[in-house]
């Protein structure tokens, strides 16, 4: 990244040295009832199709089981005890049978990785205090505070029941908010296997086969009903990027599998995330009034990171003043930084101050403004006026003497 930096009235444009491509970027091909893109540490959406329809999630609804947990339970290794609940012999679970204890830590892993029902279960009914209906009120609660607005949950596992039902856009934006303030959670989910050490030992594997396989996928979650079809949240991370998707109603695991790693493909072969602008960075060195060879130093007071698309041209243009005068305040805003995308602005940065400008005593003023070669010219020009007007004064002065000596 290259760019050029200066003081003055006119705007300076910093070309940023950029990969082209001409062109829009053409959408993936997926084959899904919808599907959304972002990435992450920005929340930039990418992409995005039928991505606000409601639709069933299935299991991607322990993506908010495990986020309350994880949030009420600060001791991962209490133990809970299960409840009465039996799974359906077909539904995923790991044979916890009424009375066993596992730890919270084991329960989320067999929450995660095989999405084990029964895990779920457990989880819910004891953090919702001996009841599943009060933990699924906490789960609707979570999800307003979250504005998760299309976002319904009746179960804690991800059931076919009637009221249970995300977005694309809510999936992707749930995930990132646990990824992002739940470090556990963002381990246990890029693991492709697991033991359970409370209870009877159990190996358990990542349902997410992407994971181990696909050396830069990194989690999260899949799911799979009769009327959800085969669902995954994904996340992925190349080239300092992580990007977040999720594809719902494809109609086979391999489907499921191929959508995600199509529509993460195209994220990152056709966006980079990119930091025009970095807080403390060196953005203008204006001169200082009564200051000669001296320089103010002008930084940018916050970061700007943003995803373009690879096609995208992006410059930094900086406007500060020619010279700065005291007293200004260290932090003191003196200029902007103008981030421009394809010629159009997309964000503006203050500029200020990184060390205070004291003030100029009057004699340095005055030092300075009798110092300036217009004044000393001016100076040199009345001495001169004056030195020939002295002149002029004694040569009639002798001239009028001689005279009165003569009529003498």
């Amino acid at each position: 990244m290259r760019r050029a930096i200066v003081s003055g009235a006119v705007l300076a444009a910093a070309i940023l040295a950029l990969p082209a491509r001409a062109g829009a970027v053409a959408p993936p091909q997926l084959s899904v009832s919808a599907a959304a893109l972002i990435e992450e540490s920005t929340g930039q959406r990418l992409y995005g199709s039928s991505s606000q329809s409601e639709l069933p999630i299935a299991s991607t609804t322990k993506l908010m089981t495990a986020l309350l947990t994880l949030e009420r339970v600060h001791r991962l290794s209490i133990q809970f005890v299960q409840n009465n609940y039996v799974p359906a012999p077909v539904d995923s679970q790991i044979g916890l049978l009424p009375g066993q204890s596992m730890s919270v830590h084991d329960l989320l892993i067999a929450l995660l990785l095989p999405s084990a029902d029964d895990a779920a279960e457990d989880l819910a009914y004891n953090v919702g205090r001996g009841s599943v209906a009060r933990f699924v009120s906490m789960m609707n609660i979570r999800a307003h505070q979250l504005r998760l607005d299309h976002t319904h949950y009746s179960t804690p596992i991800g059931l076919d029941t009637p009221g249970n039902f995300s977005t694309a856009s809510d999936l992707v934006k749930l995930a990132r908010y646990v990824l992002q303030t739940q470090p556990f959670f963002r381990r246990v989910v890029a693991l492709p296997a697991a033991s359970l050490r409370t209870g009877p030992v159990r190996y358990v594997v990542n349902r997410n086969t992407l994971v181990g396989r696909v050396p830069w996928i990194n989690g999260v979650k899949t799911g799979h009903t009769l009327d959800a079809g085969y669902v995954l949240v994904g996340s992925g991370t190349r080239g300092g990027m992580t990007l977040i998707s999720a594809v719902l109603g494809t109609t086979s695991e391999s489907a499921r599998d191929s959508n995600t790693l199509a529509l993460l493909g195209w994220g990152f072969a056709h966006f980079h995330l990119l930091e025009p602008v970095r807080a403390g960075t060196v953005m203008a060195r204006p001169t200082v009034r009564y200051s000669p060879g001296k320089h103010a130093i002008v930084i940018a007071s916050s970061d700007y990171i943003r995803v373009f698309a690879r096609s995208s041209h992006v410059r930094v243009r900086v406007k500060v003043p020619s010279e700065l005068a005291g007293p200004i305040a260290k932090g003191a805003r003196v200029g902007t930084a103008y981030v421009l995308q394809n010629g159009r602005i997309v964000a503006t940065v203050p500029l200020v101050l990184a060390s205070a400008l004291p003030a100029v005593s009057p004699l340095t003023i005055a030092a300075e403004f009798l110092l300036r070669p217009g004044t000393l010219l001016a100076v040199g020009l009345l001495i001169c006026a004056a030195l020939v007007a002295a002149a002029l004064w004694r040569q009639r002065s002798r001239t009028r003497v001689r005279a009165a000596r003569a009529l003498r």
